[in-house]
Parts: structure tokens; sequence; C-alpha cells
């Protein structure tokens, strides 16, 4: 059954309880400021602002494809449809990310990590503009690569979070940072989609025969996300502090293990509870991002939701889990520690993934969609955190990093594998997949409270 939830989502009703939840989150938000430490209020200001700009875009981007490159296309007589091309967009972003990772880990090592984030955030800007005035597939490709070859701002700030933070607070501190995200991620859809109503005034100016007025409208969301990287990068210039002078993680005089080594022995000591602990985000982490490239395909196939109104459902998933992070998690992890925190985390996010597909009315779809902001709020800040915990202080940047890179590989192979299932298997398939290989690392999860140094020591 095909439902029209497009047209559920005009409904007054719906808009006013959209209007009290955006009312509701941004009162907590101010409640709660008074408690966060002020060393990462920057932090979070610059992570927030960031995510505004790229969930502007990333909502709309396979609305911006299937306008471009129609229904795919064909290499070698092998036909590519759309699901597999959003897919081969989105991991564009990641595998760029992944071959510059070396070179901007030795450029921040060498200048700084405030240089290395400014210069992510101009490519940023670059990109945007690109993807704005984007006029096909290729194009959009371009926009992505550059946008992931300048590097990125999660690795630079959670390393921070992690130095600064004593151990047995981190996962509150993460969890304070992925709140400022989560609410980029609410906020940015939103103004992502209030950005395409007024590109589409722009474009109807003077009945539309004003080219200049045409392209301008159409690039509007791009543009929108480019000036807000500018501003982003006036407001990092002027108050964000040079984490290489904090932490001190340069001044260790002992031989580290390299990058190779400590991959090596991830894929070779998978029992080892830093590689479960990797092996558990990783996963988790091709999952979740499987299923939001095929994400917006899927809601416009199935319940006609357009470009205008996809920003609803993400600033939904976005307000749970700026909720979730900042009322629930701290008490949470207090109660029942990350270990066991991190498994229920895991078990939510696969009944969220594997209960989309089975909705067949707006209510049952937004409490399916509702454990999804659940549980990736419980288990990545958690394992994050447990990380941190479990490996000592002179490897926890090396192993931060080592789970970026794994987490960076499945960012890449789930949504190619989402795209794949999408077109040739069915809607469904991606979620399904989706939720079993995450309801799977349970099982990497069980015993790792033993492994967890006391807070003198970690």
């Amino acid at each position: 059954m095909v439902l029209d939830i497009a047209t559920s989502l005009q409904s007054p009703v719906v808009r006013v309880a959209l209007g009290v939840l955006a009312a509701g989150l941004l009162y907590t938000l101010a409640r709660e400021l008074t408690k966060i430490p002020a060393k990462l209020m920057v932090l979070m200001a610059t992570a927030f602002l960031d995510m505004v700009g790229l969930l502007i875009v990333v909502p709309i981007l396979p609305f911006y494809a299937r306008r471009l490159g129609g229904e795919g296309f064909n290499v070698g007589g092998v036909h590519f449809g759309m699901g597999t091309v959003v897919a081969m967009l989105v991991s564009t972003f990641t595998v760029a990310q992944l071959v510059s990772a070396p070179v901007w880990g030795r450029f921040s090592d060498r200048f700084g990590r405030r240089p290395a984030l400014l210069v992510a955030l101009g490519a940023s800007a670059i990109a945007y503009v690109i993807f704005g005035f984007a006029n096909g597939l290729a194009m959009l490709f371009i926009s992505r690569l550059i946008q992931g070859a300048g590097g990125g701002t999660v690795g630079v700030i959670q390393a921070y979070v992690a130095d600064s933070v004593e151990p047995d607070q981190r996962a509150r501190g993460l969890g304070w940072l992925s709140a400022a995200t989560n609410l980029g991620v609410a906020l940015g859809p939103v103004l992502g989609s209030f950005s395409v109503t007024l590109g589409n005034k722009v474009c109807n100016l003077h009945g539309g025969d004003v080219p200049g007025f045409h392209a301008i409208g159409h690039a509007m969301p791009g543009l929108v996300a480019a000036v807000l990287c500018l501003v982003n990068m006036a407001f990092a210039w002027n108050y964000l502090r040079e984490s290489h002078h904090v932490t001190g993680e340069h001044q260790v005089p002992q031989k580290a293990r390299s990058s190779r080594e400590a991959v090596l022995r991830v894929l070779e000591h998978s029992g080892e509870p830093a590689s479960r602990l990797i092996w558990i985000y990783a996963i988790a982490m091709g999952a979740f991002q499987g299923v939001t490239a095929v994400l917006a395909l899927f809601l416009a196939d199935r319940y006609q939701v357009t470009e205008q109104t996809i920003g609803y459902f993400f600033m939904y998933i976005g307000s749970i889990s700026v909720f979730t992070r900042v009322l629930l998690l701290g008490k949470a992890v207090d109660r029942l520690g990350e270990a066991r925190l991190s498994r229920i985390g895991v078990l939510l996010l696969a009944i969220g993934l594997g209960g989309m597909p089975l909705a067949r009315s707006l209510p049952v779809l937004a409490l399916a969609v509702a454990f999804i902001p659940l549980g990736t709020a419980f288990t990545f800040p958690c394992v994050t955190a447990l990380l941190s915990r479990v490996i000592s202080s002179r490897e926890r940047g090396l192993y931060m990093g080592v789970q970026q890179t794994f987490g960076g590989v499945a960012r890449i192979i789930g949504p190619l594998w989402a795209g794949f299932a999408y077109d040739h298997l069915g809607t469904g398939v991606p979620f399904f997949t989706s939720a079993a290989v995450v309801l799977a690392t349970l099982l990497l999860g069980v015993g790792l409270e033993q492994f967890v140094r006391p807070p003198a020591t970690a």
C-alpha cells in the first residue's frame, strides 16, 4: 500500500506539532546550557554550524541527482539505477576523505588542528557552490569530492574532547558534542527545505524569463550552505583555541605504534576489547549510513515525500537525538554504564532500521523512525568513550583515528550495498539487512565491562 504521507505533512495539526517540538527543543537546550563545560561550548558551536550546512544539502541531494540524472546511466552495458547513483554520491565524500586523511594528519601535526579545520570549512563552502550550480551528475560528484578531500571536523573535535575531559565524563562530553551536531541535523534540513522554497520563488520572478534569477534560485540551497560555512570560518577563526597547545598529545616521548600496525591489530585480533569496539562502531555506522543514503528515495517512492517536506523527517530524527543526548544519556550512563547502554542502543537501532519498511501509517512510521536516533544516541558516544578507556592514553589518538578509518570504510560499503539492494532486490532490503548486521554486533559487546580501565589510569 502506497501512502501519501506528504499530504499528511501539510496538515496544520502536524505543522503545529512540529513547531511545538522545535520550541521544546530550543527551550531544553537553553535550560541545559549552563551545565555544559565552557571549553566545549566553542567546539559545539562549530560542530553545530558545520552540521547545519551539511544537512541543508544532504537530504535534497537525491532529488537533485534524480532531476539531473533521470533514471541513472549505463556504463559498458551495465545500468546504474538512481539508488546506486545516490549511494555513489554519498560514498564519494568518504572515499575522498579517506584518501586525503594521511595528508591532513601530517598537516595538522605540523600546523595545528585549527588551520586544518578552517581549510575543511573553506573546502565545504566551495563544494556547496558547485553543488548549487551543478547542471549534471558529474558536477555533483565533483562537489562531493572537493568536500571530502578538504578534510573533516568530526575526528578533530572528538580527539579534542577525549583529551580534554576526564575519562568517566567522556561519554557525557561526546554526548554534548553529538547533541550539538544533531541540533544541526534537526534544523539544517528545515533550512534546506526553506531554501528550496525560496529558490523556487526566485526562479518564478518575472515569469522565469530572467536566466540569472533562475540559476540563483536553483542554487539557493547550496549558496545558503556556503554562506553558513563562511560564517563558521569566521567564528572558528575568532573563538576556537588551538588544541595543539592544549592536549600535549605531540609531546609523548615513547615511540607510538604505527597506524598500519594498529589496523592490522584490529583485523588479526578481533577478540580484543579495543578491536571489538571498533568493529561495533564500524558495522553500526555503515548500516546507519547505508539506510540514510536511500532514505529520501524510499520516502519519495513509497510515501510521496518531496524535497520540500523531507526536511521534516530529518528535523524529527535530529530533535529526538538532541533530547536523548541532553536529557537521558548522562543519567543512563550513570545508572547502566557505557557497555550495557551501548548494547541497548544497538538493539534500539536494529528495531528502528528493520521497522521502517513495515510501517503502514504515519504514526507507525514515526514510532519506527524514533528508535533510530535513540539507538545512535546510546551507541556511538558510549562506544567511543569505552574505546578511550580500554586503551592507554599514549595510544588514544591512534586508536580513535583507526576507529574513524574503519568507520569510513563502512560508510563506503554500507551506502553502496544499500543502493544496489534498493535498485535490484527491493526497497525494504537495505533496511532489513542493516538491522540484521547491527543486531549481530550484540555478540561483540558482551562482557566489555571487565576491560574498562579505572579513571585514574585511563
